[in-house]
């Protein structure tokens, strides 16, 4: 996104959000101005109870509220991180699928496994089981500039969609 600012206007017209994750390239009057907007991305999942009616054991869901995206499908994971972790591919691949949405735009994606944001940002070794699905975001890491980051589980929107 580019935009033409005047000096003055830069700390009285940009959001309070965009301030502190803006990209300035010029402060002169009257020169462009590039931002670099942080849209902010959430993934998660949940586990469904074994007396369910879904043949499930999970499920996955990502929110982009800036854009009122709201996902959530059924998974059969093995366990907690693999449902993670298809969400947060869910999330990726939904990215890359419709960039006509995203072209110019860096993430923050949130999401409230901890071992699975540690894995992917190489603070924590992923299982084996896992070296697939942790290839795959690393491959989606190279290609799009997100940072990834834990949030607690009451604070996650995807959650809230649940009983949507």
């Amino acid at each position: 996104m580019k935009m033409h600012i005047l000096q003055s206007e830069i700390s009285h017209n940009i959001p309070n959000k965009f301030k502190d994750n803006s990209l300035i390239n010029s402060c002169y009057k009257g020169t462009t101005v590039a931002l670099s907007i942080r849209m902010e991305c959430y993934f998660g999942s949940y586990k469904l109870p074994v007396d369910s009616e879904i043949d499930q054991s999970a499920v996955v869901l990502f929110a982009i509220p800036e854009l009122g995206i709201k996902f959530k499908a059924p998974f059969d994971g093995i366990d907690d991180d693999h449902s993670d972790y298809a969400s947060l591919l869910a999330l990726l691949e939904f990215i890359d699928g419709n960039q006509k949405y995203f072209s110019n735009n860096t993430y923050q994606i949130y999401g409230n496994n901890v071992k699975i944001i540690n894995q992917v940002n190489q603070r924590e070794v992923s299982p084996m089981k896992f070296s697939n699905l942790l290839g795959k975001t690393a491959k989606y890491r190279d290609k799009y500039r997100f940072s990834l980051e834990w949030i607690a589980v009451d604070e996650n929107p995807v959650f809230q969609q649940l009983f949507d």
